[in-house]
């Protein structure tokens, strides 16, 4: 395993949500199609992808969880762009402290503040 790379959304509306995730990552597209928009997020690939038909019930059972350093300034920044609060940050020992939001279009979004792990640069 060579750890997290990508994380993919679905969506109803693809040019709302590239919007909508411009302004909540503070980062353009590095590839923004019809098909597909593509994010790179310190490194890692926040994909959209328009829904095929549209989903009343998002799954829950996997969440991405993306590292941030103030976690509560960013759940709140977020919750200003139009998200929805899912978990209140929280913390989960020691420093460690996580939290997760609803999106525009039902996805969950993790984030994380965790000061025990640093990413190796690529060699």
């Amino acid at each position: 395993m060579l750890g997290l790379r990508t994380t993919i959304y679905k969506v109803s509306n693809i040019e709302q949500a590239t919007d909508w995730y411009i302004k909540a990552f503070e980062t353009e597209p590095y590839f923004n199609e019809p098909f597909y928009v593509g994010f790179n997020i310190g490194g890692f690939e926040l994909g959209l992808q328009p829904e095929e038909e549209p989903v009343t019930d998002k799954a829950e059972s996997v969440v991405s969880y993306w590292g941030v350093e103030d976690i509560y300034a960013t759940f709140n920044r977020l919750l200003d762009l139009g998200a929805t609060e899912h978990e209140a940050p929280f913390n989960v020992g020691g420093e460690l402290m996580t939290a997760t939001v609803k999106d525009p279009y039902g996805n969950i979004i993790g984030i994380i503040y965790n000061p025990y792990f640093k990413m190796e640069k690529d060699e």
